[in-house]
């Protein structure tokens, strides 16, 4: 079954990290592009970042130089770090695989995980 499982978040104060980690069952995630999403309340669904198979990175401008996304292809895994973290980056984040290298569009991607929350809150 193909099937991508996201993981991680939680609640933490601004200034703080949070890791999310994307896993993939049923399919070698090292083959795909690979980004994270988010949607904020009252907001619609934006790109956070991607990265390719050959590792190539993209993010959006609201979160350059703060989150960083990597592979680990021995567990199968992307995973976003997320540091210095404002309010504003409250939402829930989506993973999702297949679209197109250094695309921030959703529509573009095959595979989508379950939503997590993260909430960044005094």
């Amino acid at each position: 079954q193909v099937q991508l499982v996201a993981s991680g978040g939680g609640a933490v104060q601004p200034g703080g990290s949070l890791g999310l980690a994307c896993a993939a069952f049923g399919f070698s995630l090292e083959s795909y592009n690979v980004g994270w999403f988010r949607q904020a309340p009252g907001k619609e669904r934006e790109g956070v970042s991607c990265i390719s198979s050959d590792g190539t990175t993209t993010y959006a401008d609201s979160v350059k130089g703060r989150f960083t996304i990597s592979r680990d292809n021995a567990k199968n895994t992307v995973r976003l770090q997320m540091n210095r973290l404002k309010p504003e980056d409250t939402a829930v984040y989506y993973c999702a695989a297949g679209g197109p290298v250094g695309s921030l569009d959703l529509v573009e991607y095959q595979f989508w995980a379950r939503e997590i929350q993260v909430t960044v809150s005094s």
